[in-house]
């Protein structure tokens, strides 16, 4: 154990030497408080995954003389502790995407219908060295620990010892597992959360191990209710029920707006050259958007998740993500919601949703008829391979054409969603573009070059088409890529991404700092449509000056709220840090102790905001009827 205890310890190291940008804020002492603590979370993580092998090589039975128990007892051992080292070295480079450490949610995606045996050549080709190193401490792991012997003293084998002392040794490690996985004898055991008491935010992944976070996630599908505020008290500080300010006669008064949400594959903030004019001789990555922002109501935004199939449900539904699983594969993804297919299936819009990548992935097609939409359209139904990128699905270009001959197909008015997928991992680009894109610091942004020169493909052939003057585009992202700048690497800027609305008949042009998020999506869109009913949405109307605008995230036990131009970090029970982030871009000062009343404010609405959620989420009272009622 003690072998297998190094071994972890090491491989927190080197998760820290491989991504020492994402904690360039912790200073020598610092840094070394945290490998040290991170050992309680180590010991934790390696008596849950060696769990069988101690109580097999411990139990006062005589089966413990056979070689073939001894034999079954070393397999697991070994087998727990490999597996436990390789999510570690999984987590060295995962990490740098979702900012945080995996969680059980991984066997969901896992399991999905993603073609794993054409995407595993490529990984294996791009992270070698990480799996050499996994490698060489599975092999020392191996060799170290079959070289140490366990020989008994001559006095434990002889009566009475030999009869009492099994019993004793059994009693005495089953305490000892207990209290190593609770991490020590105080009231309640570690948890995930508990990092955040050794490190910010920012660092409680160094200070986690990944078995860990694993395990500790592996059945929390289920929501706890919170009851800070009695019901009347809570719903007036937050509600997510939202009630049109105009007379239902004057809505829809105008001909209805066709609506195209494009979601761009992690196009963070970061590769957008209109977003970082104020660094000197930075050259952008999205030349197409950049022209367009000018004539665009654009929000410098947040995601409300790190992955995928967090922004779905959050650009769709105003649903955020403030589970450990994403909503799509948590215990309420059955939950009766009020997405925009579902308000516009109403309205007698068409809708549909479409992605390019192979049928099953990621359950989206699964989201999409669960949110009511009438059709989607992914690989099997392009039904030409020969754009296939070999991994993912559709080239981005050839499915933009097929996504615009579609919509001109289509009976207006219409709702689409369009989410690319080439500037995903392995970042292909076509061979006939090859050399034409600029590469970055970054592998991903030569592929997001090629991801803004199809969108602009697609607006140029779309402008010719007879629907596209009555059209709302809203562009955005899933989420964020891997950061090379450094504001971008702190738990805001992990999250800044953009969100444009985009109307060549009206006149929405404006850049704001206004806070803005996925889950603001769904009610601006309704705001411009004049949508006349009641809806639940956990977003705002950017448009509506009248209340005020925040976002809130969650990642590894710790929720974030974001307003204007402060963040708030809050653990579930106590705030643990305040940060004015546009003074502070990288989040080295503080304010909790210093601006107490923003910090308490803060808190009480976040903690109505979670409060609502919890319930809605635990009730299965997510949907507003037309006459208010819900569900």
């Amino acid at each position: 154990m003690m072998v297998a205890l190094t071994l972890f310890w090491l491989s927190r190291c080197l998760f820290y030497l491989f991504n020492i940008p994402y904690f360039s804020q912790l200073s020598f002492w610092e840094l070394s408080r945290i490998l040290l603590l991170g050992l309680r979370f180590d010991i934790a993580g390696l008596l849950m995954l060696n769990f069988p092998f101690l109580l097999m090589m411990s139990i006062p039975l005589p089966l413990r003389r056979f070689k073939w128990w001894r034999d079954i007892a070393g397999f697991l051992f070994y087998t727990g502790n490999i597996l436990g080292l390789m999510v570690n070295f999984m987590d060295v480079v995962y990490f740098r995407f979702t900012q945080k450490r995996m969680t059980g949610d991984i066997f969901a995606f896992a399991g999905d219908d993603v073609d794993l045996a054409s995407l595993m050549p490529q990984f294996v080709r791009d992270y070698w060295p990480y799996q050499l190193a996994f490698l060489a401490f599975a092999v020392l792991l191996v060799i170290v620990s079959r070289r140490v012997k366990y020989r008994p003293r001559k006095f434990f084998t002889k009566p009475p010892a030999n009869i009492i002392y099994p019993y004793l040794a059994f009693l005495f490690t089953i305490a000892i597992i207990i209290i190593g996985i609770r991490g020590g004898l105080q009231l309640k055991p570690i948890n995930i959360i508990t990092a955040g008491k050794v490190a910010d935010a920012q660092a409680s992944a160094l200070v986690l191990n990944t078995p860990f976070t694993i395990i500790k996630t592996l059945d929390m599908q289920a929501l706890q209710p919170k009851s800070w505020f009695e019901p009347e008290e809570c719903r007036l500080i937050y509600s997510p029920v939202h009630y049109p300010q105009f007379a239902a006669n004057d809505a829809l008064a105008q001909k209805p707006l066709n609506v195209v949400i494009l979601i761009i594959e992690s196009l963070s903030s970061e590769h957008i050259g209109a977003f970082n004019r104020n660094r000197e001789g930075y050259q952008g990555f999205t030349p197409f958007l950049d022209s367009l922002i000018p004539h665009a109501l654009t929000f410098r935004a947040f995601a409300n998740g790190k992955q995928s199939i967090e922004g779905i449900p959050s650009i769709l539904a105003s649903l955020p993500s403030l589970m450990d699983r994403p909503y799509i594969n948590s215990a309420y993804a059955s939950n009766k919601i009020q997405s925009l297919a579902a308000i516009f299936n109403a309205m007698d819009y068409n809708t549909a949703f479409y992605h390019g990548g192979t049928n099953g992935t990621m359950d989206f097609d699964g989201f999409a008829d669960m949110a009511g939409f009438q059709h989607y359209y992914g690989r099997t139904e392009y039904n030409n391979d020969d754009d296939f990128d070999g991994n993912w699905g559709i080239f981005d270009e050839p499915f933009y054409h097929y996504f615009n001959q579609q919509l001109t197909q289509t009976q207006v008015p219409f709702f689409a969603t369009f989410f690319s997928l080439s500037s995903h991992h392995p970042y292909t680009i076509p061979e006939k573009y090859e050399g034409k894109f600029r590469s970055g610091k970054l592998e991903i942004q030569q592929s997001i070059m090629y991801a803004d020169f199809a969108l602009g493909r697609f607006f140029a052939e779309a402008a010719r088409q007879t629907w596209y003057p009555n059209t709302l585009f809203v562009i955005t992202a899933d989420h964020t890529s891997e950061a090379w700048l450094p504001e971008y690497k702190t738990r805001v800027g992990m999250y800044r991404i953009p969100v444009i609305f985009y109307a060549p008949g009206l006149d929405l042009k404006s850049t704001t700092n206004k806070t803005a998020a996925q889950i603001d999506i769904m009610p601006t869109v309704l705001g411009l449509l004049n949508y006349p009913e009641p809806y639940l949405a956990f977003g705002h109307n950017l448009l509506d000056d009248s209340t005020a605008s925040f976002t809130v995230n969650y990642i590894n036990g710790v929720y974030q709220m974001i307003e204007n131009d402060f963040v708030l970090q809050f653990d579930g029970e106590h705030s643990v840090a305040l940060f004015n982030f546009e003074k502070d871009s990288l989040l080295q000062n503080n304010l909790l102790d210093v601006d107490i009343e923003k910090a308490a404010a803060m808190e009480r609405t976040l903690k109505a905001y979670i409060q609502q959620y919890n319930k809605r989420m635990i009730e299965n009272k997510l949907a507003i009827g037309v006459d208010g009622s819900e569900n």
